[in-house]
């Protein structure tokens, strides 16, 4: 799995310090730009929070090249729907030599991973078998398994990434996008530290689980990631 943070909003805790300034402020908003030293931002990050004001968040977006995931993983991802996703097409593109993810609970069974890479050999052939037929490789994917690796551009404002961390960051998630959650979070950290550092799962934001009675039991605490 690799996630590439291809662009995202320069500035981006100016600019949202900047929008959320803006609301309450009666002067221009190239002058309220100037004046946005580091600190200042710092302080107008931290009411939002504590306010609850996350409208300003929205302004700010991360475009990410995700690529070695499964259909399993991207059926999930776009579930996140305040988003934008660009993926390769299985009806365009030839999955003749198709890779698969291979889930840890079956790489560490050895029984269990030749069953695997035996069923997933077979559908290679179907499928190469169904386009020597002469099938539109738009009717021979139906084979395809979910386990089939693919790529795809995403693109997410900050608001949509807080979501996306509070429910994929969890230790409850699925592990292939729990993996891929982590791993955005900690490249978007880099280039806009102030905006997440107050994201994650509930239990490290927070303090408390949301899922109630199905928590996990074992909570995030800071430090460990």
């Amino acid at each position: 799995m690799k996630a590439f943070l291809l662009s995202y909003t320069p500035e981006p805790d100016r600019v949202v310090a900047a929008a959320a300034r803006l609301c309450y402020s009666s002067l221009p908003a190239e002058e309220l730009w100037e004046g946005l030293t580091p600190e200042k931002q710092g302080e107008f990050l931290a009411k939002l929070w504590s306010y609850g004001h996350y409208s300003p968040f929205e302004h700010i977006s991360f475009t990410f090249a995700i690529t070695g995931v499964s259909r399993s993983l991207s059926h999930q991802l776009v579930r996140h729907r305040i988003a934008s996703y660009s993926q390769r097409s299985q009806r365009y593109v030839d999955e003749g030599e198709f890779e698969v993810v291979l889930p840890p609970s079956i790489t560490g069974n050895p029984q269990a991973k030749k069953e695997y890479n035996s069923v997933i050999g077979q559908i290679r052939e179907a499928y190469k078998r169904l386009i020597d037929l002469g099938i539109p490789k738009e009717d021979a994917r139906y084979l395809l398994p979910n386990a089939c690796e693919t790529q795809l551009i995403m693109t997410m404002n900050a608001r949509s990434l807080f979501n996306f961390f509070q429910l994929r960051c969890c230790r409850r998630a699925q592990w292939e996008i729990q993996e891929l959650a982590w791993e955005i979070r900690r490249q978007v950290i880099k280039v806009a530290p102030v905006v997440f550092s107050k994201s994650g799962p509930g239990c490290l934001v927070r303090g408390e689980c949301p899922e109630g009675t199905f928590t996990c039991g074992h909570p995030y605490v800071e430090g460990e990631v």
